[in-house]
């Protein structure tokens, strides 16, 4: 750009020295951009959705690193889009989400916070008047003009998929399952010719997903392919949801009974509960993009998860703070107990407080079993027997939380 500033010997140092600041934010910093970029009204698809929350995550914290990282090499020249991969397939994701250009607004309310951070930096530097001036119109501009930049290069791309997606029967099978799950007036036979699945029967519906760049497509449609093995009738309709994440509906009356997947460590896997028809096609899937949010927003270390399991979770977990401060009354020590002596307890209440099915189950002796039991009340703040309902649903709450956070 003929145009651009050429900046002072003096101002490019200090840009330099800001911005080698800038490649190590404090996780505050972090914390607060993710939480203005996906705050928004028109952000609210993006922020439920996991995926493409986590994509918008990775790319804002991206865009930030290679801008301070650009003027670490060349302070104060025009720094040039980050289009890597990671920032691509955030794009493709969100068109085949149904979005379109303003869910970019992320890339803007995410700048405002790092303009704001930004200030800090520079006010650090000098107390110079005319120094900071210079510094702060450049770093304006500078900011300002990447984000123009890179927002205009997402949208190009963008178009380019939207353009790619209307072509081709995955795009008529996304539009269909679009326009089911929003209830439009399309004729169930049609739909079903177009699917080549069949909609008067019994639905399971399943997301599979692998947080952005930690899997291939291949490896999302093997998962698919173990879930669908272990039902009876082996039918299944699968829709791309993002590079990431496959929208599965098996025809089935029961939840596939696979609990892990060990071949396939990165993928994740939530069920809704067994539906029939129309209504069963959309509430299970429904159910399953919820059960998703859930296991995403308590980081919980279980990979698969049924909407049956969780729903006692997702009711206790939704004020977290009351929810800390219930499990932390309920099980005192208990909490941060070894994992065998909580399961011990979990499975026992379970198995409605009977000590051999217990070890059956567990594969323990029965002695063991008993004096696991025994170690718990030690740890707890009441006797078991007198807490047993606010134990159990504090259990189920630790099940489904990262070990960190016990």
């Amino acid at each position: 750009m003929s145009d651009w500033p050429k900046p002072s010997p003096r101002t490019r140092e200090l840009l330099r020295r800001g911005a080698e600041i800038a490649l190590s934010p404090p996780e505050e910093w972090i914390e607060e951009m993710h939480d203005a970029a996906l705050g928004g009204v028109r952000m609210t698809a993006v922020a439920d959705d996991p995926v493409l929350a986590d994509g918008a995550r990775r790319t804002n914290i991206a865009n930030m690193l290679h801008w301070a990282a650009a003027n670490v090499r060349e302070p104060g020249r025009r720094v040039p889009v980050n289009l890597t991969g990671e920032v691509l397939d955030t794009a493709r994701d969100l068109v085949r989400r149904g979005l379109g250009e303003s869910s970019l607004d992320s890339y803007r309310t995410a700048q405002s916070v790092a303009w704001r951070r930004w200030m800090d930096i520079c006010f650090g530097l000098t107390d110079d008047p005319a120094e900071l001036r210079e510094l702060l119109e450049l770093s304006s501009l500078s900011i300002s003009t990447f984000i123009d930049d890179t927002v205009s290069a997402m949208s190009e791309r963008m178009e380019a998929e939207r353009a790619d997606l209307t072509r081709g029967t995955h795009a008529e099978r996304r539009q269909t399952v679009a326009l089911l799950l929003e209830g439009a007036p399309i004729p169930a036979g049609r739909a079903a010719a177009q699917l080549g699945y069949r909609l008067d029967g019994p639905h399971v519906a399943a997301v599979i997903w692998a947080d952005a760049g930690a899997t291939t497509a291949q490896e999302l449609e093997a998962v698919a392919d173990v879930v669908t093995k272990t039902t009876t009738r082996r039918e299944r309709l699968t829709v791309v949801a993002s590079a990431a994440a496959l929208w599965v509906w098996l025809s089935t009356s029961a939840v596939p009974p696979i609990r892990r997947i060990p071949d396939h460590p990165t993928v994740r896997v939530a069920f809704g509960q067994p539906g029939d028809g129309l209504d069963g096609f959309r509430r299970s899937h429904f159910q399953a993009l919820a059960t998703q949010r859930l296991v995403a927003q308590l980081a919980s270390p279980q990979h698969v998860a049924r909407h049956e399991d969780v729903r006692l979770v997702a009711l206790l977990t939704a004020d977290p703070t009351a929810t800390d401060e219930f499990v932390v009354d309920t099980l005192g020590d208990l909490a941060s107990a070894d994992p065998d002596t909580v399961e011990t307890v979990r499975t026992w209440i379970a198995e409605q407080c009977n000590t051999s099915r217990t070890a059956e189950r567990l594969y323990a002796h029965r002695n063991t079993v008993i004096r696991r039991l025994a170690r718990a009340e030690e740890l707890l703040p009441r006797p078991i027997a007198e807490n047993l309902v606010d134990v159990a649903a504090a259990l189920e709450v630790l099940r489904w939380r990262p070990a960190g956070r016990r």
